[in-house]
Formats: structure tokens, C-alpha cells, sequence
């Protein structure tokens, strides 16, 4: 069901819900009848206020945000108190990095809506409802034909969406790839008038369907003009044609190679005029040379220019049983990349690419010697679900990466490592849990770090979210967030697992989603935001 639900609406999905259990679930679908901003409070919508505007704060990825916009120093950080939550409805995930521009908050959720909220109150200025479930942080963009400002996001329809940031009123739309199993999980990344999509896919699931035409898709990235949606140009991530494999014992035509669907934000490197982006793992062979790999394309053209390829051979299908025709011979290892690249530039003034690996491998690598590795870190002992899994974080002198290993026995632990040297600076093993032991209580650290200057921020499966010093790795300040929350809008909210998105930090608070009932982790709905006292 969660296929077929990745192309419906909130409203739709609501109506299922309710055909298929005979109950009528109350309150409304976009969870917005209570919570409304009142006319009193000014708009703020400042041109130069303090902003965490996309996946990352700037199109580097590093998710580094200096002093002037965190405004929020290392001394505040253990006097962080919660000022508001919010509540999404039907849902068990929140999924969606919040992202914070002109004194206002902006989320997706996993029915589709899209919110705009006051970052102090957290009152509801507009709503949107996208035709899919929107899970990508979303990217706030500069005043387009005459719209002061854009806010641009993707669903898992594999639809991108342009809306109006003052009022929510939708400037257009573009389905960036038409496979029926596409999605977009991955944050877009806006440049110099475009906005750069990737796409990944729902297809390494469903080929545990020993009926299914194993497998057809192919991870892409599109550019679009960021004032019209116009595809500019379009980049398939596997070359060559798909061919028929033959023919299942299940009676169903095979095809390959495909896979290498791109889950991750798509980095600019401004000096060198190029993407990069990270893809995962094949779903079908022929294994191509483009999976598991970090790829530099031409920035105007789309052009590949060079492909570094760090696991090679790995072709995996989800739930695979014994019996299913679909099944490569040898499943895996999965070892994806679900972190973006980072681009850095250490202290001896060269720059690098820095990327976590689910293998638990962290990389840097050299982007004017087409991508050679220059050093690798054994954060973790990866695997399905392990390693490191949606995002590390960059300052001017360290790599951090947070583990997963969700499965292994002893999960978690954030590690700092010279960006100079790929050396451990220091390793802070996973801390005592903040929840009840049972399912879903762990230790594993999967969610996106953020650091600001002297602090960095991860968030555990155990639904607490931690400070570090990154001088030290000692623990600064912790929340708990497992327990029911009074929302601003009215719905029954309550944290849990954080496994997939990460802080953003801006204008002196915090904003953090809590609860992940997928891969392994606790259902939960909330939008948490702190502030000093």
C-alpha cells in the first residue's frame, strides 16, 4: 500500500484509511483549522533575515551554519528550552527537514500538506496540498516574476512544485520523471535560476513481487528553470539501453541494468561549474559503473565528467525471499549513499569532497583528479540500515559522521575526523538510551547532523536530540523527546525515533522533526522548536 499511497493526496489517503478500516478519523485532513496566525502578527517578511533556506545552508551541503545566521552561540546551546510543537495529522512520520526564511518556518509532511509557520509562535500562516507525500527538506528561493519569494520542494508522485512563499498560491508544477514507481526524496538544489532535482525510486521494494517486471527505473537528475519549471536539461544516471534479461519463472520479463536512484540533495561547485550528486545501489544487473558512486556532471549541460564508484557489483532488492525470480544471485551488501556530497576546503586550503557511505565508510575525495580518494574513515561496520545514512556535516577543520548500524549489537556513535587527514580527532560512543527498551529503542544515530560553531547536533533513533562539543564530543544538552506535546494546532502530537532529517538552525532557534515509524524506528508527528530562555 505504501506504493499506491505515494501517488495519492492527504484527502485521498484519508478516504482509503477510512473505506478500509470503516472508522471516520476526525479533524481535518491538513491539520489547520486551529493554529491560524491572527491578523495582528506582522508578516517578517525580511530580506536579510537569518535563514536555513534548504537542505543545507548553502548549496555546498556541508549543513555548516556560521554564527550570523544560527545566532545561537556554543553558551546558549545547554540553556535551550522548547517554545513550541506542532502537530502533522495523519501521519507516523516526520520526514521533512523544516527550513527557515524571513521569520517564518516552512515543512512538508507525509500527507502531502505543506505548511508556513511563524518560526517565534509556530501559528499557521498558509497551507499547500501536494498530489504526494513531501518528505525533502523544502528550498527557499529569491522573488521570481514578480513573486517576492519562492519556495520549491518535490513529493513522492516525482512531482516539483514552485509555490509563492507569502501566500502558499502554487507559480507551477513539473513531473520530472514518469516511471510509475519514481519519487523524489532528495532535496532540491537552487543555483543562478535553477534548481537542480534528483530522483529516486520505490522500485527496490517493489521487486520483492515475484510477479513484478524486475526492474525498469533509473536514477536521474533533471535541472529546471527555477521561473517557469522548463526542463533545462536531463541526466540519466545509468548509460546505455534498458534491455530484457529475460523472462522470470514467475512468467514476468526481466530488464536491466537499473537502479542508482540519487536519495540526496545534488551539491554546486561554483569554481569548477559542476554537480555532484550520490547514488545508490543497482536493482537489477548488470551491475552499472554508476551505482554506489559519487558523479560530477557539467553544471550548463548535464554532461557526466567523471564517476568515482567506491562499491562496485552491489545489486540488492528489498524483502528478497528465497524462491523470488527477482532476486539477484547474491543480495547487496545495499551500501547506498543517502548523504549528499559535501564539498570543503580544509585548512591547507584544498578542496574536498567529503561523503558517508551506509558501508560506515566516510570519504573525502579529490574533485580536480576526478574524484580519486584522498582518505577514508571507518566510522562504522555498515550494512542494511548501518553505516552512515542521511547526513554528515562539515566545519572548517573536522568531518562528522554520525552511525547508524541499527542491526549490530552496540548502533550509534558520532566521530570527528581532521578534514586535513581523515584522522580521528575524537569518538563519542552512543550515549545511555532516552527511551523504554523494546522495538524501536535505539541507539543508532541515522539522522542528518547539523554543527554550528563550536556544537554539533544529531539526533538519535532513541527520540532524543543531543549537542556535542566539537572540541570534545562532550554532551552539551539533550532533549527527550518521547511523550505526548501540546501543539499549537490542535493534534494529538508525540515524538519518538529521530532517524532521517536533521536541525536546521537560524535567528536563534532550533526547529527539529521527531518520530520515524519506518526502518526500524518509533512513529511520532511533531515539529519541536527551541530557543534560549
Amino acid at each position: 500500500m505504501r506504493v499506491q499511497g505515494s501517488r495519492l493526496s492527504g484527502a485521498e489517503r484519508r478516504a482509503v484509511a477510512e473505506f478500509i478500516t470503516g472508522t471516520s478519523i476526525s479533524g481535518e485532513v491538513s491539520g489547520s483549522v486551529s493554529g491560524r496566525c491572527s491578523a495582528g502578527i506582522p508578516s517578517n517578511n525580511q530580506a536579510h533575515a537569518p535563514q536555513w533556506a534548504g537542505w543545507s545552508p548553502m548549496t555546498t551541503n556541508t549543513r555548516f551554519q556560521p554564527l550570523d545566521q544560527a545566532k545561537l552561540t556554543a553558551a546558549d546551546v545547554p540553556r535551550l528550552t522548547l517554545k513550541w510543537a506542532f502537530g502533522f495529522p495523519d501521519a507516523t512520520v516526520a520526514w521533512a527537514q523544516p527550513t527557515v526564511a524571513s521569520g517564518r518556518v516552512f515543512v512538508g509532511s507525509q500527507n502531502g500538506t505543506v505548511y508556513a509557520l511563524d518560526a517565534a509562535s509556530g501559528c499557521i500562516r498558509w497551507t499547500f496540498a501536494a498530489a504526494g507525500g513531501v518528505r525533502t527538506a523544502l528550498t527557499i528561493g529569491p522573488a521570481v516574476g514578480g513573486v517576492p519569494a519562492v519556495v520549491y520542494f518535490g513529493d513522492t508522485a516525482a512531482k516539483v512544485y514552485a509555490v509563492n512563499a507569502e501566500n502558499g498560491q502554487v507559480i507551477w508544477t513539473r513531473l520530472v520523471d514518469d516511471h510509475p514507481l519514481a519519487r523524489i526524496t532528495g532535496s532540491a538544489t537552487l543555483y543562478d535560476g535553477r534548481l537542480y532535482v534528483p530522483v529516486s525510486s520505490y522500485e527496490e521494494a517493489q521487486g520483492a513481487d515475484p510477479k513484478y517486471e524486475c526492474c525498469t527505473f533509473r536514477g536521474s537528475v533533471s535541472a529546471l528553470d527555477a521561473s517557469t519549471g522548463a526542463v533545462v536539461w536531463k541526466t540519466i544516471l545509468i548509460a546505455g539501453p534498458l534491455a530484457r534479461r529475460g523472462i522470470s519463472s514467475a512468467g514476468a520479463p526481466l530488464w536491466g541494468p537499473s537502479g542508482a536512484a540519487v536519495w540526496s540533495a545534488p551539491t554546486i561547485d561554483i569554481t569548477r561549474r559542476a554537480v555532484y550528486v550520490a547514488t545508490g545501489n543497482a536493482y537489477s544487473g548488470p551491475p552499472p559503473a554508476t551505482s554506489n558512486a559519487v558523479i560530477a556532471l557539467d553544471l550548463a549541460t548535464g554532461a557526466v565528467r567523471w564517476v568515482r564508484q567506491v562499491t562496485p557489483g552491489d545489486v540488492y532488492l528489498s524483502n528478497c525471499r528465497a524462491g523470488n525470480p527477482n532476486c539477484p544471485d547474491a543480495n547487496g551488501p545495499d551500501l547506498d549513499f543517502g548523504s549528499p556530497p559535501m564539498l570543503a576546503r580544509t585548512t591547507g586550503n584544498r578542496d574536498v569532497i567529503v561523503i558517508g557511505q551506509k558501508s560506515g565508510i566516510g570519504y573525502a575525495l579529490d574533485p580536480d583528479h576526478d574524484g580519486a580518494i584522498i582518505w577514508q574513515y571507518q566510522a562504522g561496520k555498515g550494512g542494511v540500515l548501518g553505516g552512515i545514512e542521511w547526513g554528515s556535516a562539515v566545519d572548517s577543520d573536522r568531518a562528522y559522521f554520525a552511525v547508524s548500524d541499527i542491526t549490530q549489537p552496540m548502533p550509534g556513535g558520532l566521530h570527528a575526523v581532521s578534514l586535513g587527514t581523515g584522522e580521528r580527532v575524537w569518538m563519542t560512543p552512543a550515549p545511555r538510551l532516552a527511551c523504554a527498551a523494546g522495538r524501536g529503542c535505539s541507539g543508532a544515530q541515522s539522522a542528518a547532523l547539523t554543527v554550528i560553531p563550536g556544537v554539533v547536533f544529531s539526533g538519535s533513533v532513541d527520540g532524543a536530540l543531543r549537542a556535542y562539543s566539537t572540541t570534545t564530543g562532550q554532551v552539551l544538552w539533550e532533549f527527550d523527546s518521547n511523550r505526548s506535546f501540546e501543539t499549537v494546532n490542535g493534534v494529538a502530537g508525540r515524538g519518538a525515533s529521530m532517524l532521517g532529517p536533521g536541525p536546521a538552525v537560524a535567528g536563534g532557534m532550533l526547529f527539529v522533526n521527531s518520530g520515524y515509524g519506518a526502518f526500524l524506528g518509533r512513529p511520532g508527528n511533531v515539529l519541536l522548536a527551541f530557543g534560549p530562555p
